[in-house]
């Protein structure tokens, strides 16, 4: 028998020479019976141990003996050896399963990162879409409070919806370790969830799970899940795991309402912005201390004016208003201190907006909304580099965000790195051709490098797929006036007048043409008459080519610091 001096573990091979555990110089005990050595007695440094003369343990001690006169019966002897085997080999096994087990839970590497892809909904009534993408945007949402998990945002998932999906790709595209997938089906009042959770380093399925439950289940249905994902993921959680535990509404209807404004929300259009206010507002009667259905209130008004003809000041002080009234109800909610920080910062309430921004990406770091309106931040005050770091952090959260890359375009145009600019925009066409607001960034670069007709092209077809914005009217009205098409910029500017005077357009959309025509007197003009009216949108196109250009104008630096951004 050998040995081992470090571990003490006991080898009877005895061609082996070094431990298979530390790799430490067996030591040759099979030499004396004596004085067998074995793993299953507390080391001790005490020198009479283990001697001949050290009083034995094994048998109960009726008159002295010593260990040589119990063995000098043979059959004594016998009965020795074979315990001492026995031990021997129940200690190695023992041993083995003890090192292999620490071996398997030291070298496990818990997942880090997840995407929650929608829903597939198997229903065959197509309204209940809300219930499959909501279920997975409320998983989303919950699984994104979690410390250091890094969950992909709806928007980055949704463009897998109702596709036959290779998970590995997805998993490459959206840089995660794992993906969960599910179904629904609702018929009548019962519900059917299937889920399953895959590890994609090692196209292993780590859980899956068939649920069967009515829709008065679902809130607590959707916590469950969560909850055993967390668990599969093997996740070192901290403090209670308040992303999981937490409930933000115990009303099973307001809830429903509350994924029915989500699933609006996401497609990001003038009709379903609204359609989104009314069921966020209904969750809100529903549960009036359902903080997150006034998030989605604060950011639907803020963001309405980017997506239709109404004016910001028309719905800023709701948005804001909304996203006090839910910190009021969750003050540690990082979503409602995003939502407050953006709606100060189109406020031009600068100061308010930089300490709720970063209040936000305190309670939730990985949350890309809070990194990229702090990025906005920062570009509308002229700190280009401080935010690019930021959209670029955004962009790490959230890869396949359209706007991120389209903000990131914009800081890199206004910047001069035009190529870096090209790449972004044919980025986002690339995961929607469809977006027009991308267009015009494209148009802009496209002018600056010479490819007039290329700019041209990009301009009216951003204008066709946008269905005539004021944004894209001016853009391509201030292509024409650099392209010698000047009665086709003065058509745009007449139509851009007329939109201008119902509220329905904003200054700058002229001012860019008349910069283009060379009337500086005109551009300011008009540019004065955002700034009459609080425009959110004038802080941060005024820095962004072509409006940029008056930069060296005294009357630009005082309109600047009239906003108050320099």
């Amino acid at each position: 028998m050998k040995r081992c001096p470090q571990c003490h573990r006991v080898e009877t091979d005895e061609a082996l020479k070094f431990c298979r555990v530390d790799g430490a110089t067996l030591i040759d005990e099979s030499s004396s019976l004596g004085e067998v050595h074995t793993s299953i007695l507390p080391h001790n440094t005490n020198a009479n141990v283990g001697r001949a003369t050290a009083p034995t343990t094994v048998l109960p001690s009726t008159q002295a003996s010593s260990p040589t006169s119990n063995l000098s019966n043979p059959s004594r002897r016998k009965t020795a050896i074979i315990v001492t085997v026995i031990v021997t080999t129940v200690v190695a096994v023992v041993t083995a399963i003890a090192v292999n087990s620490y071996r398997s839970r030291t070298t496990a590497t818990s997942i880090q990162s997840i995407a929650v892809l929608p829903f597939e909904n198997k229903s065959s009534d197509a309204d209940t879409d809300y219930l499959s993408d909501g279920l997975a945007d409320s998983l989303i949402f919950r699984l994104s409070q979690l410390p250091g998990l890094k969950v992909s945002p709806a928007t980055s998932v949704m463009r897998y919806k109702g596709k036959d999906n290779d998970l590995a790709k997805v998993a490459n595209e959206l840089g995660v370790e794992a993906i969960m997938t599910g179904r629904l089906l609702k018929r009548g009042d019962n519900l059917n969830i299937t889920v399953e959770l895959v590890d994609v380093r090692n196209n292993k399925s780590l859980w899956g799970e068939q649920y069967e439950r009515k829709m008065s289940d679902l809130l607590a249905t959707q916590r469950e899940i969560a909850s055993v994902i967390t668990q599969k993921l093997q996740l070192k959680l901290s403090g209670n795991e308040k992303g999981l535990t937490k409930h933000y509404t115990e009303n099973n209807d307001a809830y429903q309402l509350y994924l029915k404004g989500r699933y609006y929300w996401n497609k990001r259009d003038d009709e379903n912005l609204r359609k989104a206010i009314e069921q966020f507002k209904a969750a809100a009667d529903k549960d009036p201390n359902f903080a997150l259905a006034f998030v989605g209130l604060a950011d639907c008004n803020a963001v309405l004016p980017f997506y239709s003809k109404t004016i910001s000041d028309e719905t800023l002080p709701q948005a804001k208003a909304y996203a006090q009234r839910a910190i009021e109800i969750d003050d540690s909610l990082g979503e409602a201190h995003t939502s407050l920080g953006y709606a100060n910062l189109c406020l031009w309430n600068w100061a308010e907006a930089e300490k709720e921004l970063k209040r936000g990406i305190e309670l939730n770091p990985n949350y890309a909304t809070a990194h990229k309106f702090y990025a906005n931040y920062l570009s509308d005050l002229g700190r280009f580099d401080e935010a690019f770091a930021e959209f670029k952090r955004a962009q790490e959260l959230e890869p396949l965000s359209l706007i991120i890359s389209a903000n990131i375009a914009e800081v890199s145009l206004t910047k001069g790195d035009l190529n870096a600019a090209g790449e972004q925009c044919q980025r986002a066409i690339a995961l929607d051709a469809n977006w027009y607001y991308v267009r015009q960034l494209l148009s802009l670069v496209y002018l600056k490098q010479g490819r007039n007709a290329e700019a041209l092209a990009e301009a009216e077809t951003g204008l066709e797929l946008s269905k005539r914005h004021s944004t894209m009217l001016g853009v391509l009205g201030y292509i024409y006036s650099q392209t010698g098409k000047r009665n086709e910029a003065m058509a745009i500017i007449e139509e851009l007048k007329t939109r201008q005077a119902n509220r329905q357009a904003y200054g700058l959309d002229i001012a860019r043409i008349y910069l283009g025509l060379g009337d500086k007197e005109q551009a300011f003009a008009w540019l004065e008459k955002d700034f009459q009216a609080h425009s959110s949108t004038l802080p941060s196109w005024i820095f962004i080519p072509p409006l940029n250009e008056l930069r060296g104008d005294v009357r630009f630096k005082d309109l600047a610091r009239r906003i108050g951004i320099q």
